[in-house]
């Protein structure tokens, strides 16, 4: 602690020595239906990890917290499938059915530019979105040659240091960018590693660590991406990109194994060309291919001294394609409509002592082809946004399985009221599906986990809101109701097929906004309550509350520009007791908490800046992330599933040289 204090004292003692220089921070933005945050690969999002950075700008964006690195989200009491994760257009899939490593983990934040969330089932354009879409666009290079270097430090000896170069001209510009970072175990507030806790839950010897293991680092990622964009004349563009990631022994504490690599590559072409004819404003070409390996194993844990190490080396592979066309119709309509179409491996397969043992997933194919219409259309003071789609499913199996297929229509109607100048009223109606996946319909693990004649999901939802702007302040009110009809839930008691398909309901409110105190002092603000209820229990069961529903959570950040050179912000981020939790699916109750957060932007000089902070100040010791069943977890005294606590005081600082 002493060695951080020193640390921090140092560098801020740089910071006021700083010269006048404008800062360019993160910020995020707030439209009627969509958060859209900027300058993600600015300094203040200190680590790789997407899903913890989302969760502190976001009150409907959770974490499910796994790991000290590539945490799960959860949106509006959505994860998994039910909420889509788009990467410049493209997929991914995770390789791991225990989430060790979700769509969002393989995008790190030094790549990004920006993040748009939407709520709601309010996009055709990509096949699946059922709750909720997160669309992500790392960075694009410019012309002229620069770049950036950043090293960054914090405590539990985290150590991440990027590089970006880009450069080119009005013909041809590239990008690339590389990064490595590594931390040790993160201790909570009470100074516990991860064996700590799992000793503290009464976790069983076989799930805790090795002795010589048991202050191992939690993981080591590196990333790189490189891009080349053409400008093949005045209305025709070609961009390739392609992004590795390599993360090496990520401990997950509480799971009964860890990641012994996790590696996913991304590929990504699309050519656009605008003004091609009447009909055609902007037609877009897009393909892409990404491919996971992810083997886990408990060869960390003490489980190996007495039984044969068990490993299940997962794969995921997707390939899509996207044609997109869009004209005016009209003066005031604008029309698109595409074809799209994917498709997704997925399969595993389990060893003993590195001797092949059977699969745990087998070869689970799923085919989709869709087509869409979406159209925008400004009358009166009204701005109506709809959009329809029509999808086909098959999917397969080598394991002699149900191979079902599946047909769907989606669609949606938005409609924006401008009132006045300063008040939009809006309310959306929309009815979206989404498919099983592999490993809800094939998941093999000491019997059939999987349900093979699983129907798919359908959400039928609607949102209604206000936004209103005041002189130095703006608010907006939003209310949703989400009816789930074969809602895809995990139910334990089953000795096999523990996948079936319920009803339920999500429902709740949000508010957000701005409040300019003065030029200088500004504050954000964003709150949300929900309920997630099932129409019924599940057989032998008594309770209705629907998992993975955070309780009432919110965020409050106060930014203060103490002059043009210094810009400090403080943050509050708390969040209920859990009162309505799925007991009878191995939720438990957690206790409320309220944590606070610093930080400090000051420029050094020219092109160069600095950026120090404190998350956690207080040091709390609390868990946000719940225990609900369809995640493999330890399971401790009194058969309770062990939670993961949030890490304690985290010191960081970040050094940035632009060129």
């Amino acid at each position: 602690m002493k060695k951080h204090l020193i640390y921090l004292s140092f560098v801020t003692a740089l910071a006021l020595r700083a010269g006048d220089i404008n800062l360019d921070t993160v910020t995020v933005k707030e439209s009627i239906d969509t958060f859209t945050i900027e300058n993600v690969s600015g300094e203040e999002l200190k680590s790789a990890d997407l899903g913890e950075a989302l969760s502190k700008k976001i009150p409907s964006v959770t974490i499910s917290r796994r790991s000290g690195i590539a945490n799960d989200i959860i949106l509006r009491g959505q994860k998994r499938d039910n909420i889509n994760v788009i990467i410049d257009g493209g997929k991914i899939y995770g390789g791991c059915p225990n989430r060790m490593d979700p769509p969002i983990s393989h995008v790190v934040t030094s790549n990004i530019d920006s993040v748009t969330v939407n709520e709601g089932p309010y996009d055709v354009e990509n096949f699946g979105t059922l709750s909720g879409i997160v669309k992500v666009y790392t960075k694009a290079p410019k012309k002229g040659l620069s770049g950036e270097v950043n090293l960054n430090a914090g405590s539990f000896d985290y150590k991440k240091g990027w590089v970006t170069i880009q450069g080119g001209n009005d013909l041809v510009k590239a990008l690339f960018t590389f990064s490595k970072e590594t931390s040790e175990q993160y201790k909570d507030g009470d100074g516990d590693r991860f064996n700590d806790q799992l000793k503290k839950a009464g976790a069983p010897a076989g799930n805790l660590y090795q002795k010589q293991y048991e202050d191992m680092d939690a993981y080591t990622k590196k990333s790189f991406m490189g891009k080349l964009f053409f400008n093949i004349s005045d209305n025709q563009e070609l961009r390739l990109s392609y992004t590795a990631n390599r993360s090496d022994d990520v401990l997950y504490p509480n799971s009964p194994m860890d990641a012994i690599k996790d590696d996913s590559d991304l590929y990504n072409v699309q050519y656009t060309i605008k003004n091609l004819s009447k009909y055609s404003k902007q037609l877009k070409i897009l393909y892409y291919y990404s491919k996971v390996d992810h083997p886990m194993s408990n060869r960390y844990r003490n489980a190996v001294k007495k039984m044969p190490e068990m490993t299940n080396h997962m794969k995921s592979y997707i390939q899509g394609a996207r044609i997109k066309n869009s004209f005016d119709l009209t003066d005031d309509v604008l029309l698109s409509y595409g074809i799209d179409a994917s498709k997704r491996v997925w399969k595993g397969t389990y060893y003993k002592n590195g001797t092949y043992a059977g699969p745990s997933l087998n070869n689970a194919i799923t085919k989709n082809g869709g087509i869409f219409v979406e159209g925008v259309k400004k009358f009166a003071n009204n701005e109506l946004k709809a959009g329809l789609r029509y999808d086909s499913t098959d999917i397969r199996n080598s394991g002699n399985y149900n191979e079902p297929s599946y047909d769907s229509l989606n669609g949606y109607l938005f409609n924006t009221f401008h009132y006045d100048e300063n008040t939009d009223i809006f309310a959306g109606l929309g009815v979206a599906h989404r498919v099983p996946d592999g490993r809800e319909l094939y998941f093999f693990k000491k019997g059939l986990v999987g349900t093979p004649d699983l129907d798919q999901t359908r959400n039928s939802e609607i949102d209604l809101g206000i936004k209103k702007n005041f002189e130095n302040s703006s608010l907006k009110l939003k209310v949703f109701y989400s009816k789930l009809d074969n809602y895809i839930y995990f139910d334990m008691s089953r000795p096999q097929n523990k996948f079936v398909n319920i009803d339920a309901k999500i429902y709740g409110a949000e508010l957000s906004g701005t409040i300019l105190a003065s030029e200088a002092l500004s504050f954000d603000y964003g709150v949300i309550y929900q309920r997630g209820k099932k129409d019924d229990p599940l057989p032998g069961q008594t309770d209705t509350d629907l998992a993975d529903i955070t309780p009432i959570r919110g965020i409050l950040t106060a930014n203060y520009s103490y002059d043009n050179k210094t810009e400090l912000s403080f943050e509050v981020i708390a969040q209920g007791k859990w009162t309505h939790y799925d007991q009878d699916n191995g939720e438990q109750q957690l206790d409320g908490f309220a944590t606070a957060n610093f930080k400090l932007k000051r420029e050094l000089m020219d092109k160069m800046d600095l950026t120090i902070g404190v998350d956690n100040i207080f040091n709390k010791t609390y868990a946000a992330s719940n225990t609900y069943n369809d995640l493999t977890l330890i399971v401790a005294g009194g058969n309770k599933k062990v939670k993961l606590n949030e890490p304690g005081r985290y010191m960081y600082m970040n050094l940035s040289y632009r060129f």
